[in-house]
Parts: structure tokens; C-alpha cells; sequence
């Protein structure tokens, strides 16, 4: 069931490619050649939000205490060091594969299974490394833009990279019982975790969104071109001195 999945993730990744190649719409934006398409995906992916993942994220807000909350953050975060460790090795970055490996001790341990962030406090910052952003430090592009469903807002090379990461998490190979249950569970409880944590920051972006979808589209490109400099200022094309 897993190698399925995968498969089908990255067949759709391929054909998106291609389809992105070789199709042209009416879009303005060169680098969004499949916008009809994404605009279709995204309209379908608000509806399913605003009429099921929203109403359940408040609803997990308002019965579930924040303490508790923070907890299953903070252990769903846990879970995903060894991917990020991976990645920091992948993308050359050996300090914060340091860090990295020092917060899952001190959190695995000291945290309760990743359950406290005992490592913040203790001067370990927090950090996110994936095989999309590897790409990315690379010199892999991101175009073009795609909206996929239930993913959201993506492109060929993070896409691809999201496949990776399935592969690089070790829990997979560790033959857990009932595996596909607990794949299923952490999945569903990640997507209401990541929604119930951006709750206010979105309805903020569509009160002050003319269209929402351009938005989102912005975003995303500033948020993993932030990513892949690793936070760093953009220096490439200031005006020269």
C-alpha cells in the first residue's frame, strides 16, 4: 500500500510535468501554465477546507487544551528529525544536522518521546529540512506551479521531493504493526495539527485577499525560496554599489 502510494504521487508528478510543458492557458503568469487547472484544484480544496478540515481544527481547538496540543505538536515535529537530518547531510549543512540530532536526543528523552520541547529552552533552535528544498540548494527550479488536492500549493520539484522524504523515514522499514493504520492516523492527525496552527493566519489572508488563489500562490514561492536560502537575504539581484 505504501509503494502505491508512492508510485501514484510521483506519476502524478511526472504527468503534471509534461502536461505543464507541453499546455498553455490563458494565464498571465508564464511561470503558472496549468492556472485553469490549479484554479479548478484550488476551488475544490477551499470547499473541502471551509466545510471539513476548518470545522474540525476548531473544533480540536475548543475541546482539546492548548497544553495538550502543544504536545502532540511537538511529538508529530519529533517524528520528523530523522528526515530533516537527511536532509541537512543531503544539503551539505553539517552545524544543523548537529542541531538536529541533538534536539531529537533531548526531546526523545528528557521531553518524553518528543512530547516537551525541552531543546528550544536549552538554545537548540528549531528547524525544517526536506528533499524539495535539497533540490532547491541544488539548483533545482520551481517551476511550475501546481495546485494539487488535498496537498495544496506544490510543483514538480517539491512534489518529487515529498515522495523522497517517504522514503528517507525510517519508520516505514521498522515492520510497526498495523503500519497502514498508524501511516493513516499520524497523516490525518498532521494535517488537523498544521490546520488548527494556521487557523487565524488564514482567515487574516482571505479578509485581506482580492483573490485568494494568487495569494497562496505569492506565499508559497516566498515562503520556500525563504526556505531554501535557509532565511538568509536574497543578495542575487541587488543593484550593484
Amino acid at each position: 500500500m505504501r509503494t502505491f502510494a508512492r508510485t501514484a504521487i510521483f506519476g502524478l508528478a511526472v504527468f503534471l510535468a509534461g502536461c505543464a510543458s507541453d499546455t498553455q492557458t490563458a494565464g498571465s503568469d508564464p511561470t503558472d501554465p496549468l492556472e485553469s487547472w490549479n484554479r479548478q484544484v484550488f476551488a475544490l480544496n477551499q470547499s473541502f477546507d471551509s466545510s471539513v478540515l476548518k470545522p474540525t481544527a476548531e473544533a480540536y481547538v475548543d475541546v482539546v487544551p492548548e497544553p495538550a496540543r502543544n504536545g502532540v505538536h511537538n511529538f508529530l515535529v519529533n517524528l520528523d528529525s530523522p528526515v530533516t537530518f537527511a536532509n541537512d547531510l543531503l544539503q551539505g549543512e553539517v552545524e544543523l544536522a548537529g542541531e538536529t540530532v541533538g534536539r531529537f536526543g533531548l526531546n526523545s528523552t528528557i521531553g518524553l518521546g518528543g512530547l516537551i520541547d525541552v531543546a528550544t529552552p536549552a538554545g537548540i533552535p528549531l528547524h525544517s529540512s526536506d528533499f524539495g528544498q535539497t533540490l532547491g540548494v541544488w539548483g533545482v527550479g520551481g517551476d511550475p506551479y501546481l495546485v494539487l488536492p488535498l496537498i495544496g500549493p506544490s510543483n514538480p520539484r517539491d512534489l518529487t521531493g515529498y515522495v523522497a522524504d517517504m522514503f528517507m523515514d525510517p519508520l516505514p522499514y521498522l515492520h510497526i504493526r498495523d503500519y497502514t493504520y498508524w501511516a493513516i492516523g499520524r497523516g490525518a492527525v498532521t494535517v488537523i495539527d498544521e490546520r488548527a496552527q494556521n487557523l487565524q493566519t488564514l482567515d487574516d489572508l482571505q479578509k485581506g485577499s482580492v483573490d485568494m488563489y494568487t495569494s497562496m500562490k505569492s506565499l508559497y514561492r516566498q515562503y520556500r525560496a525563504t526556505h531554501i536560502r535557509h532565511g538568509q537575504e536574497d543578495v542575487k539581484d541587488l543593484p550593484n554599489m
